[in-house]
Parts: C-alpha cells; structure tokens; sequence
C-alpha cells in the first residue's frame, strides 16, 4: 500500500513503546473484559517514552508515510494485507498499538476522537472489548449495511450506508465521551445496541444480531 496517503500531513504521535506483554496481548487479537488489557484504558499500560521517529520509521516500512491515525486505522481495518506483511495492531480509546516482530509503538487516537468496530452477526460471534485491526474476524464480510448512531440527546450523528470490510466489520469515527445507541439494518433484518465512547469504553461492538 505504498504512496497511498500524502507525504505532507504531520502525524500525531506523542507515542510510546509498551511493554512487550501488554502490547502482545493488546495487538495479538481481539481481547474480552477481563482478559487483561481488556479493562483498563490503554493510558495505564506501563510504558516509556519514545519519540516520534520510531513510529514514522514503522509507519513508513509499511506504507504509512504521512498517514493520521485515522487514516492508518481505516486501512489497517479494511484489508488483510497488512497482517499477512506480519504488522500486528490494535485499537483502544486513546492509543493505537502497532508492531511488528522487532518494535511495538503507540500513536495516539486524535483528541475528542473515538474509533468503534462493530461486527453485526446472524449464527457466529465471538466476545471482544479492544479491536484488534489485525486479528478480529467477524461472520459478515463484504455485506451492505446501513448505521444509525444517535446520540443521548437525540442528535442523529451517523445515518450512512456502508459495507463490511474483510474482516466482517464496520470502523465508525466517533465523538469522544459520548452515550447514545447504534442501529444496523443489513439483509431485511436489523440490530440496536447501546453505546459509550469514553476512555474505560470499548471499541469493538460484536453483540448485535441480525433478526
């Protein structure tokens, strides 16, 4: 995926190296509540600072260059072929987790940001609570589906339609340290759940079945 985002764009990094057992279980696949990493936020993960250079410089092995978090959350999520180049990564509510055989790195979720992947299902499932970019795998792969997000207050803040990537799920940016609910509506059969996208929150959604 090499030259796919602009070299101009300035990355936000103000990243760190996790520790080697926190990042793994973080990158390796989808965690579930309890499993570690899955309740805390990823602010408490012990770590030490690094500077922005060693994140470019796997970004940019990579294909990344110049990439927001956004936009390498997106790619990464959209496709397999990262994770076949061996690029592990995960998403929480405030850090995106990135590594490969030599290096872990943290880049940072843009402030008042929030990432969430939802997985909706019809017979197959499984628990998740951070979304692993390259280990989930959901039921649904490449189906239109339609999402509603409104928010508590009643402010519709997503109505599109979209597809589900490879991997069965749909990324949807939302804003930070909100509560509301999310419809799915796919195949003539439809899905509600509630939401939250604050910092202890998760950010894979797998509980909504199709019915």
């Amino acid at each position: 995926m090499e030259g796919m985002f602009p070299a101009a764009p300035q990355i936000r990094t103000a990243s760190r190296v996790l520790t080697a057992a926190a990042a793994l279980l973080l990158v390796a696949g989808c965690s579930a509540p309890g499993a570690g990493s899955g309740t805390t936020s990823s602010a408490a993960v012990p770590g030490v600072a690094t500077d922005a250079a060693d994140v470019e410089a796997l970004l940019g092995e990579y294909g990344f260059e110049g990439g927001s978090a956004e936009e390498v959350v997106e790619a990464l999520d959209s496709t397999h072929e990262d994770r076949e180049k061996g690029l592990a990564a995960s998403v929480t509510a405030d850090q995106v987790v990135l590594a490969d055989q030599d290096r872990q790195v943290g880049l940072d979720v843009p402030e008042g940001r929030f990432y969430l992947a939802v997985a909706p299902y019809e017979t197959t499932t499984h628990d998740c609570f951070h979304h692993s970019l390259s280990g989930c795998q959901g039921e649904l792969v490449d189906i239109p589906v339609h999402v509603t997000v409104t928010a508590a207050d009643g402010t519709v803040l997503l109505d599109e339609d979209r597809t589900t990537y490879a991997n069965g799920f749909v990324g949807l940016w939302l804003p930070a340290d909100i509560e509301g609910t999310i419809e799915v509506r796919a195949q003539g059969k439809s899905a509600t759940a509630d939401i939250a996208t604050g910092a202890e929150d998760p950010t894979c959604l797998t509980s909504m079945r199709l019915t």
